[in-house]
């Protein structure tokens, strides 16, 4: 679980919640907060206008999905592949491309799987680039659909939230008459803006961002994968190997990475 989105979803909620009762009604003021025609204009306006502009519904249901996954932990780390890049780097150079076959076996991101393999099959490099290339292209638009569903609704939130705030002013001021009721209507008119600002702030915007960050990551990772394994099949020293790919990393974490298996030969 990624702890800090989950602390910051929470810490938000509870910002909110904080500001709304620390008025002189105290906890009662929830209940000023409710309503249940304000939730069904905003939010109901909002995704069912995020449908309207998405291609189908399984794929409408698989990007409010993929909220989920805002809570996973992000498990790439560029410092491990290289790692693992240098030390089939050894093998390799050591007992010959056919004995990646074996090492292929212990790998679990397909990905480097799938590119171990084809230079093990002997596929002309700039074959092995171009389909791995190709695959990541893909990902990164599949990505980018799932990103833009998020950055379309964080823009609906507040829209439908002004929708709500009009339909409200107007039914105030068809009954402005009755002076005792401007001041509810006016509350529940504002609500639906409050409600798009929440779903905007608290939900859309920021999922749309560390989904962005989360793929900015991958694809960086797997970039490292596809150098270090056309690295491997030109037959480039480890040394040389690791030094190249350690340019994909800040200074930082260069100091920090262990090179002592980069020095094997």
């Amino acid at each position: 679980m990624d702890i800090a989105s989950i602390v910051g979803l929470l810490m938000c909620f509870g910002f909110m919640i904080l500001g709304i009762v620390s008025g002189s009604q105290g906890v009662a003021a929830l209940g000023n907060f409710y309503d249940t025609t304000s939730v069904l204009v905003t939010f109901g306006g909002s995704f069912m206008c995020s449908l309207l502009m998405t291609k189908d519904i399984p794929t409408f249901l698989a990007n409010v999905k993929s909220f989920s996954l805002i809570m996973k932990k992000n498990v790439s780390n560029e410092t491990e592949v290289i790692q693992q890049i240098i030390s089939l780097s050894n093998v390799s150079r050591k007992e010959g491309l056919l004995a990646l076959e074996e090492a292929a076996g212990n790998i679990e991101d397909e990905f480097l799987k799938k590119g171990l393999l084809l230079i093990v099959d002997g596929t002309d490099p700039e074959l092995v680039r171009s389909i791995m290339e190709t695959e990541q292209l893909a990902v990164e638009a599949r990505h980018k659909n799932v990103i833009a569903f998020w950055e379309n609704l964080a823009s609906m939130g507040p829209a439908w939230g002004m929708i709500g705030t009009l339909i409200g002013l107007v039914n105030m001021l068809k009954k402005l008459s009755d002076i005792s009721t401007v001041g509810p209507n006016m509350a529940v008119a504002l609500i639906t803006t409050f409600y798009g600002s929440v779903l905007a702030n608290w939900i859309a915007t920021p999922c749309a961002t560390k989904l962005k960050a989360n793929s900015t990551q991958e694809v960086m990772t797997r970039n490292i994968m596809v150098e270090g394994l056309l690295s491997i099949q030109a037959g480039e020293n480890p040394r040389v190997i690791e030094e190249k790919l350690k340019s994909f990393l800040s200074p930082k974490e260069r100091a920090a990475m262990s090179t002592g298996e980069g020095g094997e030969e």
